[in-house]
């Protein structure tokens, strides 16, 4: 497919704002973020959805897996994960990977609000597909949906469900976690989910093109912050050996997971660790934003690192992946604490965080929800005063 038919309205660009602190100064910069109190004061009683939220937020249940859409014909997918939101006129789009096998629905789904935030409908755009994990939106709006298998693949896929996916090997054939891309510099970032994972990025050789182009990964180092560098990968396809053993002098990572890029910086987290990674991408540096062992004057509010997305206001929002299901939030200011927390569901995780497109709504799943089981996945929108 050629990308024309993809492009459904006005290329976004990245926010032109600085982002202080400790996130954006890069490798060289101070201690990761602290435990303190977050900027919307403490978390309130449980609501009616069993979510814990600070003082002026309110939630609401989007979509539940097996049943289906309010307002529409839809049956939502099993095991919601990773997602994203896309402008649609006044309206907007949030589409959702299922993270289970193609016999069992796997691939991702979408749902579409009208401007005062109604449901008007909901549907299939990507089947067939295995494990679908986390991924990336692109700035010609498209979705791109990873395979969390062996050799699993890239899909770029339509979030209007106009278009048929298209399978993208050049990006790389791995455990697919999460993509994210810079169209400052020209990127796709790629995140690998093996306790000795690497991290990627893929040039196209046109961009907005992505059938093909070059595959690199990150050397550095044994340590955790300063300049790296980029090999190639010698063969994408891994038709003999994995991507992450070709180069010898790659880094490792301990289970990738979420990553989102904005305002020159891409940030990654890694879950065996529980560590979240600034990847300075003028500089060419790592640092940590945050690191669990690393925490002082208490125990770490943040554990079981997973799916990552950022606020206009530079705070980043790091769900958890067991922990005791909350997202967390990391401020510019260097500090951490929880935003939200879902109660009674200790079997689940929490996945999928994006904000509406005009900042107001943040949208999440919890997988498994109270059942423990794919089967039981809900979909929320959170609303209240986010700041920008």
């Amino acid at each position: 497919m050629e990308r024309r038919t993809f492009l459904r309205t006005a290329v976004v660009g990245t926010s032109a704002a600085a982002f202080g602190g400790t996130l954006w100064r890069g490798a060289a910069s101070a201690a990761p973020a602290q435990p303190a109190p977050g900027p919307y004061g403490p978390l309130q009683a449980a609501n009616g959805n069993g979510i814990q939220l600070p003082s002026g937020f309110t939630s609401r249940v989007i979509a539940r897996s097996g049943q289906t859409v309010a307002g529409t014909s839809y049956r939502w997918h099993s095991a919601p994960d990773g997602g994203a939101t896309y402008a649609d006129g006044s309206g907007w789009i949030y589409v959702s990977n299922a993270e289970v096998s193609s016999g069992s629905g796997g691939g991702a789904s979408a749902v579409r609000f009208n401007s005062s935030g109604t449901v008007t409908s909901a549907y299939r755009v990507l089947s067939g597909t295995n494990n679908n994990c986390a991924g990336g939106s692109t700035p010609w709006n498209t979705w791109l949906s990873c395979e969390e298998v062996t050799r699993g693949y890239v899909y770029e896929t339509d979030p209007w469900g106009v278009n048929a996916s298209v399978r993208r090997p050049a990006l790389g054939r791995f455990k697919h976690e999460a993509a994210a891309a810079d169209p400052d510099h020209g990127y796709i970032y790629l995140t690998e989910d093996e306790s000795d994972g690497r991290f990627y990025r893929f040039r196209p050789a046109t961009w907005g093109n992505l059938s093909s182009g070059t595959l690199q990964v990150l050397v550095a180092g044994t340590g955790t912050s300063g300049p790296v560098t980029w090999a190639d990968v010698p063969d994408p396809a891994a038709s003999s050996t994995q991507t992450r053993h070709q180069v010898s002098s790659a880094k490792v990572f301990n289970g990738g997971e979420g990553c989102f890029y904005a305002a020159g910086t891409c940030w990654f987290t890694t879950k065996g660790d529980n560590r979240v990674w600034a990847y300075d991408a003028t500089t060419s540096s790592i640092s940590l934003t945050y690191d669990d062992s690393l925490v002082t004057g208490g125990a770490a509010p943040l554990t079981g690192v997973d799916n990552v997305t950022r606020a206009g206001s530079g705070d980043l929002y790091v769900a958890e992946d067991g922990g005791n299901m909350e997202i967390c939030l990391i401020t510019p200011n260097d500090t951490v604490a929880p935003f939200l927390r879902i109660t009674g569901q200790s079997g689940s995780e929490i996945t999928g965080p994006a904000f509406s497109p005009d900042g107001k709504r943040l949208y999440f799943s919890s997988q498994r929800g109270t059942s423990g089981s794919s089967s039981g996945g809900i979909t929320y929108e959170v609303t209240g005063p986010f700041r920008s």
